[in-house]
C-alpha cells in the first residue's frame, strides 16, 4: 500500500496534514519506517494485508495511540489502551514544574492521584530515582496498564484508591502530591473531538455540571491532613475553573497558590502548599 493510499481515505476523518502525520507515525511505530522512508516509497513494502485493518481502526475514528497501543511523553514510549487517557502535552509540562521543585529534594516522597496510565508517576520516578513514588486509581485496569509500564522504566507502587475516599492515616507523609483529575464538565461534550468522546474512558473526564471541582476539593482536603508542612501540591486544571479552584485551595488555608499558564497561554496548572 502506497503512503497516498493509506493516508488519503482518512481525509473523511482528519484534515490532510493531520491524515498524514497518522500515517507517518503508524509507519514508524509498527513498521521501523522513518519519513525519509515513507517519502522513498517504503510503505509499498509493507502488505496492505498487515496496512488495512490499521487503516480501518483509524477510519472508525479509533485515536491512533490506541490503535498502536502506545503513546510518547517525556521522551519515552508508554503502553496505552481503552481505558487510560492517552497522554497529553500540556501534562509533560505539569511534570516538568514538578521536577523543578523536586530537585531541591531528590528524595522527596510523591504521590500522583489518579494515574492512568502511570505517565506521570513513571516519568518522575524515572527522573528522580532518589524519590519515593506511589499511584493511585481507581480502574483497576488503568493499575494493571500503568504496572506494566513502570516495570519498562521504573518501579513505582500502585494502590487501588477512590480519589473521593482518600485513606485518612498518611499524616504529614507527602512531600509532593500531583493530580491530573477528571476535569471535563457534561456541558463540554459538545466542544470535544470525536474520537476522544467516542474512545477515551468517560470517568477520567468528565465532572458533573454541577460540581465542577469535585476531585480538587477532595484531593485538597487529603493533601492538607498528608501532605508534610510545606509540602507542595499540584494540579493539572479546567482553564475555565482556573480562578475558582485557586479560590478553593485559598479557603482551606494553602499557602502560595499559583496559576501557571501552559504553552499555549491557558491557565492550566496550580502550585500550591501546606
Amino acid at each position: 500500500m502506497t503512503y497516498r493510499k493509506f493516508w488519503q481515505p482518512l481525509t473523511a476523518r482528519y484534515d490532510e496534514g493531520e491524515a498524514k502525520a497518522i500515517t507517518r507515525m503508524v509507519a514508524e511505530v509498527r513498521f521501523g519506517l522513518s519519513h525519509a522512508d515513507v517519502l522513498a516509497g517504503r510503505m509499498e513494502t509493507v502488505s496492505e494485508q498487515e496496512l488495512k485493518p490499521l487503516q480501518e481502526r483509524l477510519l472508525a475514528g479509533e485515536p491512533v495511540q490506541y490503535v498502536l497501543g502506545q503513546a510518547q511523553f517525556f521522551g519515552r514510549w508508554f503502553h496505552v489502551e481503552p481505558g487510560v487517557l492517552i497522554p497529553r502535552s500540556e501534562t509533560e509540562e505539569l511534570c516538568q514544574h514538578i521536577l523543578e521543585d523536586a530537585r531541591i529534594n531528590p528524595c522527596a516522597s510523591i504521590l500522583d492521584i489518579g494515574t492512568g496510565s502511570g505517565c506521570i508517576a513513571i516519568t518522575l520516578a524515572a527522573e528522580l530515582p532518589q524519590a519515593s513514588i506511589m499511584a493511585w486509581d481507581i480502574s483497576e485496569k488503568a493499575l494493571a496498564i500503568a504496572h506494566r509500564n513502570a516495570q519498562q522504566v521504573h518501579e513505582v507502587s500502585f494502590r487501588l484508591v477512590d480519589a473521593l475516599c482518600p485513606p485518612m492515616g498518611d499524616s504529614d507523609y507527602w512531600d509532593i502530591i500531583v493530580s491530573n483529575p477528571p476535569y471535563v464538565c457534561e456541558e463540554e461534550k459538545d466542544q470535544m473531538e470525536p474520537h476522544v468522546l467516542e474512545h477515551e474512558p468517560h470517568e477520567a473526564l468528565f465532572v458533573p455540571d454541577d460540581d465542577p471541582l469535585l476531585f480538587y476539593r477532595s484531593i485538597g482536603h487529603y493533601s492538607l491532613h498528608a501532605l508534610k508542612p510545606g509540602g507542595r501540591l499540584f494540579f493539572e486544571l479546567n482553564a475555565r475553573y482556573a480562578q475558582e479552584t485557586a479560590t478553593l485551595l485559598r479557603g482551606m488555608g494553602f499557602q502560595s497558590v499559583d496559576i501557571i499558564k501552559d504553552q499555549y497561554g491557558k491557565d492550566r496548572f496550580i502550585k500550591t502548599c501546606k
